[in-house]
């Protein structure tokens, strides 16, 4: 299949918008905790997508099992990878934590292999999912077992901790992926308004609860990150990636796979001046590398930040 010119448009723009997550989740950090990060970023995108859903004329739907999946979509696939990812950021670069969510299709594969009829795993997968397996391995290093679990003099969690937090974040976005093929047919746009809906109806106790308010108002930097991971990274990208499935298919939007990390680096180095070591540029060659040996008929997913 031939791919339009609008097909790459929107591939592209789809990278750099769910790439770019994790440089303006670390920007944001600097001034609010990460359980207001998530509760912000996710009242934003509510707010943009339910009136342009009912702008569409999208009904609620009236299956009591759709609004279960929705529930379970909205807590596995935004409000626990949301916190965990956002509260690991604070031990890590915002590039690993890109290059962690790399982990992400092969998660799918193994699940996809126990709950998606017709989508076991076969040698090729097998084989791609024990050469990912090694590049997590190569990823975390004897470095972040000698950090441990708490940053010395801080409390910013070590780099041992914060990578498990986002790499617990990658496989909720893998559970969710599952969840989301096996939902109720419903609009895309509608399920993506209500989902963000119920997710951030469901951070802000949690914010309300675990993190307390700054004492003093954010910088201008902070609060731009947060409109910007609500506007573009969550509500905009939800708009363009169900565009993109639509126009080309879910086949070339898993090409998102490959990309998403890589730009997460580059934007960490650009913006943020970090400096990844050598064996985690190592680690993520393995899993990309697995994540293509076993990427024929492998499901769909969406490695976002």
């Amino acid at each position: 299949m031939r791919h339009r010119p609008s097909d790459w448009a929107l591939l592209l723009a789809l990278t750099a918008l769910w790439g770019s997550a994790f440089m303006l989740t670390k920007v944001a950090l600097a001034g609010i905790p990460p359980g207001w990060v998530v509760t912000g970023r996710l009242a934003l995108a509510a707010a943009l997508l339910l009136p342009l859903a009912a702008w569409r004329g999208a009904l609620l739907p009236r299956d009591r099992r759709a609004w279960v999946f929705f529930a379970l979509i909205a807590v596995l696939g935004n409000v626990l990878p949301f916190w965990l990812i956002s509260w690991g950021q604070r031990g890590i670069d915002s590039g690993l934590a890109g290059i962690l969510m790399a982990v992400m299709p092969l998660a799918v594969l193994a699940l996809a292999h126990l709950f998606i009829p017709g989508e076991g795993l076969t040698r090729r997968r097998l084989a791609g999912f024990a050469l990912g397996f090694v590049g997590v391995a190569v990823l975390f290093g004897p470095e972040a077992l000698a950090e441990g679990f708490q940053a010395p003099g801080s409390g910013a969690p070590g780099t041992l901790l914060a990578m498990l937090a986002v790499l617990a974040g990658a496989l909720c976005y893998a559970v969710s992926a599952i969840l989301a093929r096996l939902r109720p047919a419903h609009g895309a746009l509608p399920t993506a308004a209500l989902v963000t809906l119920l997710a951030a109806g469901l951070s802000l106790p949690l914010a309300l609860a675990w993190e307390p308010l700054p004492t003093q108002l954010p910088g201008w930097g902070a609060i731009s990150a947060v409109a910007a991971l609500g506007v573009f990274a969550t509500a905009t990208a939800a708009v363009v990636y169900f565009r993109l499935i639509a126009a080309a298919g879910p086949s070339f939007a898993a090409q998102l796979n490959y990309l998403i990390p890589p730009w997460a680096v580059a934007m960490g180095i650009l913006f943020l001046g970090e400096s990844p070591r050598p064996h985690h540029l190592y680690g993520l060659g393995l899993i990309l590398a697995g994540v293509l040996v076993a990427a024929t008929g492998a499901v769909a997913s969406r490695p976002r930040g």
